[in-house]
């Protein structure tokens, strides 16, 4: 039986020595740091020996009670792909099939994200965790969530990612009643670049969705869960019409299509642009895939043969045209923040033929404002790496309210 890398007796000083000390090791090039390498880590145990005066059993993690050479040198036993490798600091979420904790890696001391998965030996491995594990690990871009690790014991396939402190919904949580609209610019070209080297490399990720998408504390964004994403390049005639969360599915998927591509995601992309700005969902349906229609068709209007061609011989046109809905008009999309309107009415395109890529999307002038610096940044590097590119401070926050905004006016901010 493998070892469990949960040790739920890691008190607070343990684990604030263990931090230390590993932030220490990574500054250091090597085993003898020499005396170049600034103050005498030494300090950290003799404080820690001063506030502790009763004595206890060693800990595993117990940073004061080791010699200096087991302190400050890697240690072989800690190594890629073992369990104990990684301890568990608090749960952040669970699912159906897996579990995510915040946790510490003992091989370099760095903050990871811990996804562990339930597995039988009746059932094995879930083929989602698998096809995920396998997309993912040839995917390297600042954009999209980094795959350290992976952990298989004899109950569990754990999941080591960098740890992100929070994701979009949580943020848009935080800060009600839409964004500013300096940071919705900066965190849309973070999701179209992430979006647009993803589609390069013949993925689709299938499950856009604010949940799914971490922001760090300085305002990176990245694509994760590739839990239902899938490889273009993977011979297939069709695909499952059961994918992305509702309110977030398009049309063609809704209407019964089988046979998509990356425009499926791009839906996705617009319904989050336009949730950033008015801070509530674009098409909030409330039940069912009819009622998701209606949604959407009171906006766009219902399509036909003349707007969308094909459309009619998708399996539920039926039940969309039997849909009673507004036409479609620019009045509606015209609602939206000024520079905004082209790109979302391109980018929520009913007919998928027609929907920009995401690589397109980049290139509009919604995006002008920014230093041309980060078209042109490596995959792996961050657009925060440019001068001038920062998050601005928020007009709202439940953490640190300011004046009280009324809630009739946060309303007034919804453009349908």
């Amino acid at each position: 039986m493998a070892q469990t890398w949960f040790q739920p007796g890691l008190d607070l000083v343990t684990l604030s020595g263990l931090i230390l000390v590993s932030l220490w090791v990574q500054a250091s090039p090597g085993p003898d740091p020499g005396p170049s390498l600034g103050p005498d880590p030494r300090w950290f145990h003799s404080l820690q020996l001063r506030k502790s005066q009763v004595q206890r059993g060693r800990s595993n993690s117990d940073p004061y009670r080791a010699t200096m050479e087991e302190l400050f040198t890697w240690r072989p036993r800690f190594q890629f792909g073992m369990s104990h490798s990684y301890l568990s600091l608090e749960k952040l979420g669970e699912g159906a099939y897996a579990e995510v904790y915040k946790g510490i890696s003992r091989i370099n001391g760095q903050l990871v994200a811990l996804k562990v998965i339930r597995t039988s030996a009746q059932e094995g491995v879930p083929f989602t965790a698998m096809r995920e594990a396998s997309l993912l690990k040839k995917l390297k871009h600042n954009n999209v969530v980094l795959l350290h690790d992976i952990v298989q014991t004899d109950d569990t396939l754990t999941f080591v990612f960098e740890y992100v402190q929070t994701d979009l919904s949580q943020y848009m949580q935080q800060h009600p009643g839409g964004l500013h609209s300096h940071n919705v610019k900066l965190f849309s070209f973070q999701l179209l670049r992430g979006l647009s080297y993803v589609h390069k490399q013949k993925i689709l990720h299938r499950d856009l969705k604010p949940q799914n998408l971490l922001i760090s504390f300085r305002g990176e964004l990245k694509l994760a869960d590739f839990g239902l994403a899938r490889s273009k390049s993977v011979p297939c005639q069709t695909f499952s019409s059961e994918v992305v969360t509702l309110w977030y599915r398009p049309p063609e998927v809704l209407l019964g299509s089988t046979d998509y591509s990356s425009a499926l995601d791009m839906w996705g992309a617009g319904c989050i642009l336009v949730e950033m700005l008015q801070g509530a969902p674009a098409f909030p349906g409330l039940s069912d895939i009819s009622e998701q229609l209606r949604k959407i068709f009171s906006v766009l209007g219902v399509p036909s043969e003349e707007t969308w061609p094909g459309v009619s011989l998708l399996p539920n046109y039926s039940t969309g045209k039997s849909l009673s809905c507004p036409g479609f008009g620019p009045n509606r999309l015209g609602m939206l923040p000024t520079k905004t309107e082209d790109l979302v009415q391109n980018l929520l395109r009913p007919n998928p033929r027609v929907r920009i890529s995401a690589q397109d999307g980049l290139q509009y002038k919604y995006f002008s404002s920014l230093p041309h610096g980060v078209h042109s940044l490596p995959d792996t590097e961050s657009i925060f790496k440019v001068p001038g590119v920062s998050l601005e401070a928020e007009v709202r926050d439940r953490f640190y309210p300011g004046p009280r905004v009324r809630t009739s006016l946060l309303e007034r901010a919804k453009f349908w």
